[in-house]
């Protein structure tokens, strides 16, 4: 019987195995909804105080409107203005899809110094536990690092464990752009590692924005590091399910929306971010032009074409990837649906060779890394396809623009 045999027999045994494995992830890890997380009452004061605020005699937009209304309003403002703004709610500002991107980042600087800054005075409070002292201690150093330097941090939220995006390059002036959607365990202390670099969303993201200028000096790229949505912790329930994906891919579809200029957008979804790219994919703005997922669970979907979407989907997994021993398949919500890289999917499968495992794929040197340089850039002829022909390539005419003629 293959792996792709799909008799009621078997689809029942199927079925009985992914509850099995929920079970043992329970047993194991627990629940892993996001509980006992650190409010922000700072920012909901300013979120506030912008409602009822005004400048230059109007109201100031709805910080939940349309990204093109937003940017219209910044349009009509002095620099002056802008600056002034952001002085006064930098966590608001710092957040606002439509935002001009170079003063988000500006005013992310100043609520990375105001986190830092009440987080020492956590640190030298007598409220907290040795264990809660030590996280604090973490993340005012997390905050320093991501202010070291000229950093241009797109997006910033301490509240609960914490949500950050990270720009690579120059993202107003762009033709090409990369967004890195990472998996499990995501938040603020882990989007960067010292020893493992290149398995954090900042390591994967500067890895394949060097592989891009490698690939095609010519192309003005920018990559975004995205942690800015709220991951499951640990292999337990919220991994299994797709909750926490139907919200992230929300955050993700707006973002990709507000991106400055007509840059094409290619989207790297690892492990449990493949899921969110996958419920993401039917409202992708139009400038989304490939999804490229690696060590998928699932995208949520039966096969390709239920995601419902004109962007080329890719999808690699390592031989030595653990995830390719979890069942792919969808029963009473829990599990994410079809494996990405069986053929039946209806991907274009491409190499992942010398990634090593499961979090190896960002690694400089592996077929893995260079197909996502390829497929950022538009240099799809560059794609390695994973079998001895060239299937994944099929369809795909021109070099940069990789649509029909």
């Amino acid at each position: 019987m293959t792996s792709f045999d799909t008799s009621p027999t078997l689809t029942a045994w199927r079925a009985l195995l992914a509850v099995a494995v929920v079970f043992v992830m329970l047993a194991t890890t627990g629940w892993s909804a996001v509980h006992h997380q650190r409010s922000d009452e700072g920012r909901t004061l300013a979120l506030a105080s912008w409602a009822r605020d005004r400048i230059a005699g109007r109201a100031l937009p709805d910080v939940d409107a349309p990204a093109y209304r937003l940017a219209h309003f910044f349009a009509t403002l002095t620099s002056g203005q802008q600056v002034a703004l952001a002085g006064k709610y930098p966590s608001v500002v710092g957040n606002l899809n439509g935002a001009p991107v170079t003063l988000r980042y500006h005013a992310n600087r100043l609520a990375l110094k105001q986190a830092a800054a009440a987080e020492k005075r956590r640190v030298h409070g007598a409220a907290l536990s040795a264990d809660g002292r030590d996280e604090a201690v973490r993340r005012i150093n997390r905050f320093r690092s991501l202010l070291a330097g000229d950093r241009q941090i797109l997006a910033f939220d301490p509240s609960g464990k914490g949500r950050a995006a990270e720009v690579f390059g120059d993202l107003d002036r762009a033709a090409r752009v990369s967004v890195i959607v990472p998996g499990v365990d995501t938040h603020l202390l882990t989007m960067e590692r010292t020893r493992g670099a290149n398995a954090a969303p900042v390591g994967m993201a500067k890895s394949l924005y060097g592989a891009e200028r490698s690939a095609a000096p010519g192309t003005r790229t920018a990559v975004i590091a995205w942690a800015d949505y709220t991951a499951p912790a640990g292999l337990g329930m919220d991994a299994a399910l797709g909750r926490l994906a139907a919200d992230g891919a929300v955050r993700l579809n707006a973002m990709v929306g507000a991106l400055p200029g007509t840059s094409t957008v290619s989207l790297f979804c690892h492990s449990y971010g493949s899921v969110v790219c996958g419920v993401a994919a039917d409202e992708a703005p139009g400038r989304v032009a490939d999804i490229a997922v690696a060590g998928s669970p699932g995208m949520r979907a039966a096969n390709a074409g239920q995601l419902d979407t004109d962007a080329r989907i890719w999808a690699m997994r390592d031989q030595d990837d653990w995830i390719g021993d979890v069942p792919h398949l969808e029963f009473g919500g829990i599990g994410h649906g079809a494996d990405p890289v069986d053929p039946d999917f209806g991907a274009r499968i491409v190499s992942a060779a010398g990634a090593a495992g499961h979090s190896g794929y960002f690694e400089p040197g592996t077929a893995s890394l260079d197909n996502f340089a390829a497929i950022g850039v538009g240099a799809y002829g560059s794609v390695r396809c994973a079998g001895a022909d060239s299937a994944c390539h099929s369809g795909i005419h021109g070099e940069r623009d990789g649509r029909r003629a």
